[in-house]
């Protein structure tokens, strides 16, 4: 159970009304969340719009982002956004095995391009202020600079939601985990309290 009661559209000043139904059918999947975040309806509205707006502008792959947040998820240690974002890699096309295995140095089944996001996912969630000028040499070969600057945004959004989440104490939905893993995932995957180790790519 969160920490603080969830909300109905009724609960929220009329002019956010619509705003929680509109969010709460865009993010049915995320259903424990809105009605949590509603407690601040400005910032669900934004947290939540902005989010649709960054996966609408078409700059990145849709793989890609999602190769992102769950590393700075796991990096945060934030189970939620881990179990939900897997199952959507899952659903594009990453197999069970490299996503159970996203947060491991090796990265198997990743390529070169998913590799260096999952790193600097890690990078600037564990570490964004000792990030080496030679990992923004490597993302220049792949990547614009409107392309960098935006996935970076996208990091931090995902480190908002995880932290949230975790200090709110959101759980999973009930019937999630049979979803999870019927995707052919496992509950061992999810990340636990214990720290990670900054990818060596900070280095």
């Amino acid at each position: 159970m969160a920490r603080v009661p969830e909300l109905t559209a009724e609960d929220l000043p009329e002019e956010y009304r619509e705003d929680f139904k509109r969010l709460g059918a865009n993010f049915a999947a995320f259903s424990n969340q809105v009605p949590v975040y509603a407690h601040s309806p400005v910032g669900m509205k934004y947290i939540f719009d902005m989010s649709m707006a960054l996966r609408k502008t078409g700059n990145l792959s849709r793989r890609l982002i999602e190769i992102a947040v769950v590393a700075a998820s796991h990096a945060n240690r934030c189970a939620y956004c881990v179990a939900h974002h897997s199952t959507i890699l899952v659903e594009l096309g990453l197999d069970t095995d490299s996503v159970s295995a996203l947060d491991n140095q090796e990265a198997p089944g990743l390529n070169e391009e998913e590799r260096l996001v999952r790193d600097y996912a890690i990078c600037m969630t564990e570490r964004a202020w000792g990030i080496r000028d030679a990992m923004f040499d490597k993302l220049r070969l792949h990547f614009s600079n409107n392309q960098i600057v935006e996935l970076t945004m996208r990091i931090a959004l995902t480190g908002m939601f995880n932290k949230v989440n975790q200090a709110l104490a959101i759980e999973l939905e009930e019937g999630f985990m049979a979803e999870f893993m019927a995707c052919g995932l496992s509950e061992s995957s999810l990340p636990t309290k214990e720290p990670t180790t900054a990818a060596n790519a900070a280095e």
